[in-house]
């Protein structure tokens, strides 16, 4: 006996199609653009996923109920912000109604003019390539102009949460064009390193230039650096690496014991650095040489090249380096 099929549609329950949905462990982005007068304008979404690399297009979707899917029914440029493990206050933020929230959020204009925000893990600038009506949503189709991306963790989302992502930096993933950029922050004589989570140890890095001085650190405060302090130490590849490092020097401006630094960083005096456990031979030769200028007092550039690099020696209080920021190329 043959069943029966019926066109009449089922009726299903939206609360629990919702939770069924969440268990799909997405990454977490804030869109942007600007309106028609150029106020920037964005909101929180985890619905986007990537659509072709030739052409370049992505996707977003964008609820018809958000205050601002308005103006994103009307641009014709806008830009997706992938937001790092460390940005959850990000994402609450263009999440709620606040009137103006990128008062608090470093951004900036790259291609198209869309707001992208400095700070982030990846970011998307795109010209509209298609719209797409869908149910309570419209499915935004970008064409990529230009993008960026950084070796910081991505924050995650599932079952209605932020969950943690573990491993997310395979070896050889970043493209050859990025750097890796590294700090040398001291403090009382000792420096600040970071577990690489292999029990080994590397330096703590940035995606992008400090803020205010600020160095971001996940799952603790933001550091304050000394900014007439702070500048370029060294530039070079690494053997098995796709990425350069550009490494600065720092130091806290404010003591140890006032900075909530997590357990996965340590402070290690200069005469006990663990070299044994520091897996790449190129950091591990530049800190042997920072430990040495330390002493003293007199500190150089390194300059990777092909016949084996050059070392500019400059003073720390010379004017031309002070204030120094930096950008990941």
């Amino acid at each position: 006996m043959q069943a029966e099929v019926s066109d009449k549609p089922v009726a299903v329950d939206p609360v629990a199609l919702r939770r069924a949905f969440g268990t799909f462990v997405t990454g977490v982005t804030v869109i942007t653009t600007r309106d028609s007068e150029g106020r920037p304008r964005g909101m929180t979404a985890n619905s986007f996923t990537s659509v072709s690399l030739d052409p370049p297009l992505l996707l977003v979707c964008v609820g018809k109920g958000a205050s601002s899917f308005p103006v994103f029914q009307d641009t014709d440029h806008f830009a997706v912000n992938l937001l790092h493990e460390a940005q959850t206050d990000v994402s609450n933020l263009f999440a709620s109604k606040s009137a103006d929230k990128f008062a608090a959020v470093s951004h900036d204009g790259v291609h198209t003019g869309a707001p992208v925000l400095t700070e982030c893990l990846t970011w998307f600038d795109c010209t509209v390539h298609d719209r797409v009506d869908a149910g309570d949503h419209t499915i935004l189709i970008g064409r990529v102009q230009a993008f960026g991306t950084s070796p910081s963790a991505p924050l995650g989302f599932c079952r209605g949460r932020y969950a943690q992502v573990k491993n997310p930096l395979p070896p050889g993933w970043l493209s050859s064009h990025n750097m890796i950029v590294g700090y040398l922050i001291e403090a009382e004589g000792s420096l600040l390193l970071a577990s690489d989570g292999k029990n080994g140890w590397t330096l703590p890095s940035a995606p992008h230039r400090l803020v205010n001085g600020r160095l971001p650190i996940a799952g603790g405060d933001d550091l304050e650096l000394l900014p007439d302090d702070t500048f370029l130490y060294s530039v070079f590849d690494a053997a098995g690496s796709d990425s350069g490092y550009l490494i600065y020097r720092a130091r806290l401006a404010l003591p140890r014991a006032a900075c909530e630094i997590p357990e996965n960083f340590r402070f290690f005096p200069l005469d006990q650095l663990p070299y044994d456990d520091i897996p790449t031979t190129e950091i591990r030769g530049m800190l042997r040489r920072y430990v040495t200028e330390s002493a003293g007092g007199r500190f150089g550039i390194y300059m990777d090249s092909h016949d084996g690099g050059r070392v500019a020696m400059v003073s720390a209080a010379q004017p031309h380096m002070q204030h120094l920021q930096h950008s990941q190329p």
